[in-house]
């Protein structure tokens, strides 16, 4: 081959990265950080010209495929090969965690045209289905990691395996035959969107191409936003001091510590309300939530929206609406929604925890408390609400480094290179 044809060749390998985003489950009744971290850089390598589809699992939907966000989304039948579980502990599964298995996925995956290059964002039997599927059509694959494997706390990993705990697994052949515990060696490179998650994966795989890629958020998308008509909504006086809290509502986002906070708060901002949205991946909590919510007498004060889609109008307006943002979480890999509120220009109060305190600079553009610590969580939100001039600071640094740093379009552009770098190296 001549050096011409060489080069023809390479700009060809750069020029079309045809690739197939594989998470556990990806639908918009239970939207989270990593739905929105497939679908906005799919959407943005597909805006640049390069193919890109999700294959998933049918996980909380019954629809094979349909388009979400401009993005084709195809879903696959698949079990948890456990015996005796419940309906139950089914959901439960679907909702967080599950280490599913699905051949039909496996069979899509090596049929599907043009593809050269896979990019799991799970491991274990799933992580090891897009492995198997790279290995016999000989192109690359990289991993994902969503905070799910180096950077979870013990009691994180309690409940995640609690549905299974005492069950008979008889799907370890299948993991041995899809490689499964080779997912992280074998793939040409994996991807940690926390810091702190980043340096532990280091530290665990010797030799591997490890790369921190964090997340990102559509900055144009959450610019503007129709506050007044949320609050309206939520009988939420125009006068009234908010504070908005969009994540998951589950043990791990502490929703609870925020509710136990509203009484010191109520009495130094004696027209503050507090709004929590999310999914609701754990319903037993949700239950203490309420519990909690009606024992302080705060049900006046305290909005529960159970999950918006990632579309809804009002997911934008709750911003807008807000006059602080606040994650209370007790574990968080990084915390997209963080980037979401800086968008929407609020200042933001968030734990010291997990990939947090290495993007929010404490003072600076955020707030920052310890986990759980439900005295400095009220205090910290008290000063936000108390000092408008701390307020607008905080808000609007993180608003330009939304934009700066974060957009959607700045992150794909940096998976595009990595990608381009593996098809490279591959060839």
């Amino acid at each position: 081959m001549s050096n011409t044809q060489r080069q023809m060749s390479a700009q060809s390998v750069c020029q079309a990265v045809n690739s197939i985003q594989v998470p556990r489950r990806l639908v918009t009744s239970a939207w989270g950080g990593t739905e929105t971290t497939v679908i906005e850089t799919s959407r943005a390598l597909q805006a640049e010209g390069h193919p890109t589809r999700v294959f998933t699992s049918l996980a909380m939907s019954d629809q094979i495929s349909e388009c979400i966000g401009d993005i084709e989304v195809r879903r696959f039948p698949y079990v948890y090969p456990f015996l005796g579980l419940s309906r139950e502990e089914l959901c439960e599964m679907d909702r967080k965690g599950g280490n599913l298995v699905s051949l039909a996925l496996l069979r899509a995956l090596l049929r599907e045209p043009g593809v050269n290059l896979l990019h799991a964002h799970s491991g274990k039997r799933l992580g090891g289905i897009v492995r198997t599927a790279a290995r016999l059509r000989g192109i690359p694959y990289v991993v994902t990691l969503h905070g799910n494997v180096f950077d979870v706390p013990d009691e994180e990993k309690t409940d995640l395996v609690k549905p299974i705990r005492g069950k008979l697994e008889w799907g370890r052949p299948l993991g041995l035959m899809l490689g499964s515990r080779r997912v992280l060696d074998d793939a040409a490179a994996v991807i940690c969107v926390g810091r702190s998650e980043y340096e532990a994966a280091r530290d665990a795989l010797p030799g591997q191409r490890v790369e921190f890629l964090p997340n990102g958020v559509n900055s144009q998308h959450f610019a503007k936003g129709d506050g007044s008509r949320f609050r309206a909504r939520m009988a939420i006086p125009e006068s009234a001091k908010v504070v908005l809290c969009v994540s998951r509502i589950d043990p791990q986002k502490n929703q609870l510590s925020l509710v136990e906070s509203m009484p010191a708060l109520l009495a130094a901002a004696p027209d503050a309300h507090l709004v929590l949205v999310g999914p609701v991946t754990r319903p037993a909590y949700l239950a203490r939530v309420r519990s909690q919510i009606e024992a302080l007498n705060l049900v006046s004060r305290v909005h529960v929206i159970e999950g918006l889609a990632p579309d809804d109008p009002s997911l934008v307006e709750a911003y807008h609406a807000a006059d602080v943002f606040c994650l209370p979480s007790m574990h968080e890999p990084f915390g997209i929604v963080i980037l979401e509120a800086w968008a929407a220009g609020l200042p933001v109060v968030a734990s010291r925890v997990g990939g947090i305190p290495s993007f929010v600079a404490d003072g600076d553009d955020g707030l920052l408390v310890p986990p759980g610590d439900v005295h400095a969580l009220a205090q910290s939100l008290k000063a936000v609400l108390r000092n408008f001039g701390l307020g607008a600071s905080l808000g609007d640094s993180g608003r330009r480094r939304a934009c700066r740093e974060f957009d959607w379009s700045v992150i794909a552009d940096r998976v595009l290179a990595l990608y381009r770098d593996i098809l490279r190296r591959h060839r």
